[in-house]
């Protein structure tokens, strides 16, 4: 068995700090989340995180002009220079200090970073091979403190960098004569913001505590020359004015032969002196005039402005602010255009895409992305992932949708196709400990601490059912069973399994007969028993159609955490508090066979832990079990950075999965950094609690700002949550990161099958040449080629496909089967396929339905497969039939408005026929009539 699942994507998580980017064309928004980078297409509304990280969490991203390469700095200077065309590492360099800030200037050739108060500039990695990608060209010193923000002008000659010493320095990109360095003044906080004005030296800057600064300069970018820089030319021009000096002495008698009556000889004789270059004349170095001062609206001083974006060719200024607030300015003038709030927690970084349409925000402390338009004032993108740990995870039965659980007590239900959230369920009070679809796949239940289950509709996406014991417990643990009418629920306080009807709500049986914590509870997918297992070294199954009485008990060797059935029901997986994963028969109640797994939780050490890594993995154990769609292998995670599959059959480990690399994280380094350690032990357990540390900010319960104090931890790697997807291409983590997706990745595989000499792409075309369909389908079969088979497969004709489908041999229909279901995905021509996939249905279903569990993941994909392009497709006629009907309507509105034009033309027209046949009459009556005797 191969094992090719690679990193996929990471769900759940969309900002967590570090500055934002739009792409060039400003369609995609990219995002630093932890060590990784994630990419928003906005357009199509999908999401894809790369599978580059730094080794700590990424405090800046610098976005090349081109689009094509990006720098990503972690938070302790280290720096990767990254391809978003290949997306692969190109190269990388370290720092050595924590870097505030990165930029490209306007032409691609260099870029700025800052750090401590220094500006370094370096030449960008070009079109040419270099065996250093970063050439370091000049340093600028000139603030005394540390340095926030870098901007430049629009020709790349200079650049502004604001620093924490509430000044802005202007320095030359190149050896300016009349510009080495300039600094500005003016404010009373931190410089936020500095900004030039498109294709101008004027300059906005923006502090902290709500002042904006407009600065005018007396020089124009044209103005700046290359040349000696001021002290120089002040030499040389004592040197010209003594030397002057000396032929006005020398010349006395002959002045007035020289001069002219204006006087304008004398200096033509100046500036041909070969002292004085002539490059100089007119030289005048740049100065700048603070033109007017600004200030936003205050509230305090805990409503600092935090975050700031000013876009050049619209002239708009967004400034964000610690209360979650936000203000659009128009500038120079200063004229307000909106104010609005989009919650109440911190705007970390604003980002504005080239057109000036979009407004990207993000949040830090709730993990919130906004996208907004502030010309139709709505949003473009808003998503947000759980703001405390990820407790579990489900998969639908058909693949398509995950739902998640936190400690936030909010239910999310994501797409796996696009990668985002599209419902969030916030009815619960407390933590969610565990959630389940049913089997329809349109209903969620989640368990939680708060003492209620709740279900949920996905049609109408409402809370429909609220479930609760007798008395207040809470609930660990949540199973439904196969055909979606029970639910279960196990509670750590009172030891019992409450059983409740889908249908009506109401509470059927009490469980009782646990002596422990219920850490867990399944179904058999086949028949109607649920497995709980207890701390108390049990696992007990529960016969549901046998008034619910136990059928079997089965005796662990430690507490037991988790519980899973084999997919097709003849085998149960037990993970126990020492390490080891049993097998059990659940019909004969006997041991199968056991993995130890201690070994394999690898893990690093705690900074507060006073033992070793070695010591501490002795107490480690797995918390989470999942069977593979084939039931071959079984995937466990617990308490570790690191995820196991083991073949059940030869028990042995088949790979560990490495889930994260980020050493922001706790208990990720085998040992502890010995620069950490004093007399008095880890400076981490000294400064526990204090300071301002590393790791996720933690405020005083209840405290919804004005919270001055500072309080960080550092959190723990761990994997709460293991699932399968049911078509076996992919499995989910729910983790510290986030909701991390591994899948298959059967391009990269070269896996031929009964390979042979004369099995060639040469005589497989060949082959179609020759309309010999079938012999053509089992040869590219067996080179096994996804392109190849692409190309045999769609060049056999519509009416053909019964014909080769019914002389196919069994071995090649599964094959067959399996390559149409992942074709069907990605492919448009759906009828085509979805022919394939009847045909083959229909003349093997009986043989496949004898091979039902290998067939089943397949099966699944494939209803997935035509379940995502159904719902794309109703919506898309849906959407024509609504236009349809407007252009009907609108072709009826204008018919009625020509009708009543036309009545109204035909009114008038009989009206003027009437008046012309009065006309007559009264003509007729004025003629005098004969009348005969």
């Amino acid at each position: 068995m191969k094992f090719a699942y690679k990193f996929s994507n990471l769900l759940g998580s969309f900002y967590r700090q570090g500055n934002l980017s739009f792409s060039k064309d400003g369609n995609f928004v990219i995002s630093p989340v932890g060590n990784r980078i994630s990419v928003f297409d906005l357009k199509n509304n999908k999401s894809e995180t790369l599978p580059v990280s730094t080794t700590k969490n990424i405090t800046c991203v610098g976005i090349c002009p081109d689009g094509n390469l990006a720098i990503l700095i972690d938070e302790d200077g280290a720096a990767v220079l990254v391809s978003l065309v290949t997306r692969a590492v190109l190269h990388h360099h370290h720092f050595h200090k924590p870097v505030h800030s990165v930029c490209f200037s306007p032409d691609g050739r260099k870029f700025v970073i800052t750090k401590e108060n220094v500006a370094l500039m370096y030449h960008a990695p070009g079109r040419n091979r270099e065996f250093n990608a970063f050439a370091l060209d000049k340093s600028y010193y000139g603030p005394f403190d540390e340095t926030t923000c870098i901007d430049w002008t629009d020709d790349s000659k200079c650049f502004a960098v604001g620093s924490k010493d509430m000044t802005t320095w202007i320095f030359g990109a190149e050896r300016w004569a009349n510009l080495i360095y300039y600094s500005l003044g003016g404010h009373k906080d931190i410089i936020v913001g500095c900004f030039f004005e498109k294709d101008s030296l004027d300059l906005y800057t923006v502090s902290q505590d709500g002042t904006l600064c407009i600065w005018e300069s007396d020089s124009e970018l044209e103005d700046l020359r290359k040349g000696p820089k001021y002290s120089e030319r002040k030499k040389m021009e004592e040197k010209n004015k003594r030397h002057q000096e000396g032929e006005e002495n020398e010349a006395d008698d002959d002045i007035e032969d020289i001069l002219g009556e204006d006087g304008e000889a004398r200096g033509e004789v100046i500036k041909g002196s070969a002292d004085a270059p002539k490059e100089l004349e007119g030289i005048k170095n740049v100065r700048y005039t603070q033109r007017s001062k600004h200030y936003f609206n205050k509230e305090g001083d805990f409503n600092k402005l935090t975050a700031v974006a000013f876009h050049k060719k619209i002239r708009i200024l967004v400034t964000g602010f610690a209360t979650g607030a936000f203000h659009l300015h128009e500038l120079p003038e200063f004229d307000l255009i909106h104010s609005l709030s989009i919650s109440d927690q911190r705007i970390s970084t604003i980002a504005i895409n080239p057109t000036g349409d979009w407004i990207g925000f993000g949040c830090s402390g709730l993990g919130q992305l906004l996208v907004w338009e502030w010309q139709s004032e709505s949003y473009v993108f808003k998503q947000q992932g759980h703001f405390n740990n990820m407790n579990s995870l489900a998969f639908s039965p058909d693949g398509q949708y995950l739902a998640t659980g936190g400690d936030d007590g909010k239910v999310k239900v994501w797409n796996t196709n696009s990668g985002l959230c599209f419902v969030t369920f916030t009815e619960h009070s407390s933590s969610v400990t565990n959630v389940a679809f049913s089997s329809s796949g349109f209903v969620v239940v989640s368990a939680s601490l708060d003492g209620t289950v709740r279900a949920f509709d996905l049609h109408r996406y409402r809370n429909f059912r609220t479930m609760t014991s007798p008395r207040p417990a809470q609930f660990s643990s949540l199973a439904v069973d196969s055909s979606g009418e029970l639910v279960c629920a196990g509670s750590q306080d009172s030891f019992e399994i409450f059983l409740w009807s889908m249908q009506t709500g109401r509470l059927l049986e009490v469980l009782s007969g646990h002596e422990g914590p219920v850490s867990n509870l399944c179904f058999s997918p086949v028949q109607s028993v649920l497995a709980s297992v207890s701390w108390d070294k049990t696992v007990r199954l529960w016969d549901m159609l046998d008034s619910w009485q136990t059928k079997e008990t089965l005796r662990l060797t430690s507490d037991g955490l988790a519980v899973t059935y084999r997919p097709d029901g003849q085998e149960l997986a037990v993970a126990s508090l020492d390490g080891e994963i049993t097998f059990w028969n659940p019909q004969t109640a006997g041991q199968v066979s056991s993995i130890s797994g201690r070994h394999d939780l690898q893990m690093g050490r705690k900074e507060m832990e006073k033992i070793t890594a070695k010591q501490s993995a002795k107490g480690k154990s797995f918390t989470s079990l999942c069977y593979s769609a084939d039931g071959e292998s079984i995937l466990a995670g617990g308490q570790s950075k690191f995820v196991c599959i083991y073949n059940i059959k030869e028990q042995v480990l088949m790979k560990k999965f490495e889930i994260s690399c980020n050493l922001s994280l706790d208990a990720m380094e085998e040992f502890l950094d010995r620069r950490k350690m004093t007399e008095f032990g880890s400076l981490s357990i000294l400064d526990e609690g204090t300071g301002d540390g590393d790791g996720v900010e933690l405020s005083l319960p209840g405290v919804k700002r004005g919270d001055m104090s500072s309080r960080h931890f550092k959190p723990e790697i761990r994997v709460s949550s293991l699932r399968f997807s049911p078509t076996g291409r992919s499995w989910a983590a729910a983790s510290t990161e986030g909701l991390l997706i591994y899948s298959l990745d059967a391009s990269l595989v070269f896996d031929p099958y009964d390979l042979d000499m004369d099995v060639t792409p040469t005589s497989i075309r060949q082959q179609v040449k020759k309309k010999e369909w079938a012999a053509a389908i089992l040869l590219s079969f067996r080179l096994n080629e996804t392109s190849l088979i692409r190309e045999v497969l769609e060049a056999v004709p519509y009416d053909q496909i019964p014909v080769v489908c019914s002389s196919l041999p069994d071995v090649y229909v599964d094959k067959l089967l399996d390559f149409v279901a992942s074709t069907l995905e990605r492919s448009n021509h759906l009828q085509f396929y979805l022919t394939w996939s009847q045909c083959l249905l229909t003349l093997h279903g009986q043989k496949l339905k004898n091979r039902s569990g290998t067939v089943l993941p397949t099966v699944k994909q494939l209803l997935k497969s035509i379940q995502r392009h159904h719902d794309d497709l109703s919506k898309l006629c849906d959407w024509n039939i609504y236009n349809i009907r407007y252009a009907d309507a609108l072709s009826k509105q204008k018919g009625m408005k020509r009708t009543a034009a036309e009545s109204i033309s035909d009114e008038e027209q009989e009206g003027s026929e009437e008046m012309d046949s009065e006309g007559e009459e009264e003509d007729l009556m004025s003629e005098p009539v004969m009348v005969e005797k």
